[in-house]
Formats: structure tokens, sequence, C-alpha cells
């Protein structure tokens, strides 16, 4: 019994432990960009393991931190319309928005398979299923920048503490400023910068309405969309989003 207790005694104490290491390293962002994150070592990871040595000797990284000022409006709106239009008012989380994004992916995803076994009956490449999540901006780069990519319970509740820790210690001009410079847009391709110049040959601080609003669809399914870039999904969206953008709040 002792030595139960021991084990259960030393595991507290090392949560705890990581749960303080990860809010020092929030409250440094306040004022030290992130140099990376998380999921970026890990494509990166990937990058350089992955494939043929062709392939990884044409892998290149693309990513330049550029600040918030240097961020146009445009991306900003239409990242808020497209991924969380509540962002500036909410403390993080919005369970109810959770809750939906539950049920209607859970039926998205039924349809998905269905569709995916047909498509590959026909020697066609299945579409992703059509995932909104229920996380907002704010959950997304708490993930992002301290979490692994597998999708467990505890994970999701980590990312739930990370997002209030964010909340608590970081400006929300902040908290868009790093996921902005951060949010994968293609593979290998970090930050409204490095998009921006791949996509439209240009900086971020120049996108225009319809730009800014086409690399918002991109980032539930940022692999999937580069290679199709002129879909009529992506171009409907995007309408969607432009139509949205005037409504969305700035911090």
């Amino acid at each position: 019994m002792r030595a139960i207790l021991r084990w259960i005694t030393c595991l507290i104490v090392a949560g705890l432990a990581l749960q303080l290491f990860f809010v020092l390293r929030i409250a440094a962002m306040a004022a030290i960009d992130p140099q990376s994150t998380t999921f970026q070592r890990s494509e990166a990871w990937q990058l350089a393991t992955q494939g043929s040595s062709a392939q990884r000797g044409d892998a290149r990284w693309q990513q330049q931190w550029v600040p918030y000022d240097q961020i146009a409006d445009s991306l900003k709106r239409a990242v808020i319309a497209s991924e969380d239009a509540e962002f500036i008012y909410h403390r993080g989380i919005e369970w109810e928005a959770i809750e939906r994004a539950r049920q209607r992916n859970a039926k998205a995803e039924e349809i998905a398979a269905r569709r995916a076994a047909q498509a590959r009956a026909r020697g066609k490449e299945p579409a992703p299923p059509k995932i909104r999540g229920g996380s907002t901006i704010t959950q997304q780069l708490a993930k992002n920048l301290l979490l692994s990519g597998e999708r467990t319970l505890l994970r999701k509740g980590q990312e739930l503490v990370l997002a209030t820790a964010l909340e608590v210690l970081l400006s929300k001009r902040r908290i868009l400023e790093i996921y902005l410079n951060n949010v994968e847009w293609g593979e290998g391709v970090f930050g409204a910068e490095a998009a921006a110049q791949r996509y439209f040959r240009k900086p971020a601080s120049r996108l225009s309405a319809n730009e800014a609003a086409r690399l918002a669809v991109m980032l539930p399914s940022p692999k999937f969309f580069e290679r199709r870039p002129t879909s009529a999904y992506v171009n409907g969206r995007a309408s969607t989003i432009m139509a949205r953008m005037a409504s969305a709040d700035l911090p």
C-alpha cells in the first residue's frame, strides 16, 4: 500500500510540475516570440524522415515571424470569421460550440466514410470529411504550441487547461498574433507571411479580402486544399467568409 501511495504521489507531483512548466512557457510568450511549436517540430521530423530522398531534399520549410501590425486586417477578420466568430468575447472555451461540433462531425464522418468507399471503387481520391471544429482559436493555439496530435480525452483535457492559461496570461491580440504566425497553411508552410508568399507572392500585410478568405478556407485541412486552390468548395466557402468578415471584431 505504501508503494502504491508513493507512486500516486510521484504522479501527482509530476503532473503539477508539468502544469507549472506549461504556465511558465506561456507567461514567457507575453514578451518572447515562440520559435517553434510542438506540432511544427513533429511536421519537420516527418518531412525529414518520410518519403524518398529526392522528396526530402526538395522539402522546404517556410516560416517568417511578422508583428501583428504587419498582418493584414483582412486576414485577421477572415480567420476569425471562419474559425472563431466570438474570439474576442469568450474566455478561451465555448462549451456549446464543442457539443454542436461533436454531433455535426459524427454525422459528417459517417457520410464521408460512405462517399470514400464509393470514390475508391471508382479509382478516385476520396475527399476528407467536412469537419468543423468546435475548438476556439485559443484552443487550437494551445494544442499546436504544446501538445501532441493524438486524440484522447486526457489530451483534450490538457488542451482546455492550457487554453484557460493562455487567456489569463496573454492578451487576445497576442494570442491572435502567435496563432497567425504559427498555424499550418500547407506542407512545411507555417504562418501568415509564408502562406501569403507561397500562394500569392506578396507579404501578409498586402493580402486582399478575397486572398485572405481563401487562406482561411484552408485551415481545417491545409494539405488537402493546397492541392485544390481553385476548387468549387474553396470558391464557395471563400465567398461565405468574405460576407462574414465585416462583422468579425478584431482585438
